[in-house]
């Protein structure tokens, strides 16, 4: 798997990850189940929508 997922992106998963489990503990819900998945995507550094889309917003790589 090829990263597609750059720093910006990443960050902003962790974060919506981390409120929907938030909001699954506090409401006890399963839904807070959910937050697995932007989660391990932030992790994982791929995203498989991303890479159907063919979307990938890690940095380029500059050339010397």
């Amino acid at each position: 798997m090829k990263k597609n997922i750059g720093t910006t992106d990443k960050v902003i998963r962790l974060i919506i990850g981390v409120l929907i489990a938030a909001l699954g503990i506090i409401y006890k819900s399963w839904w807070g189940l959910l937050a697995l998945l932007p989660i391990a995507t932030a992790l994982v550094n791929f995203c498989g929508l991303y890479y159907i889309l063919g979307i990938n917003t890690c940095p380029l790589k500059k050339e010397e």
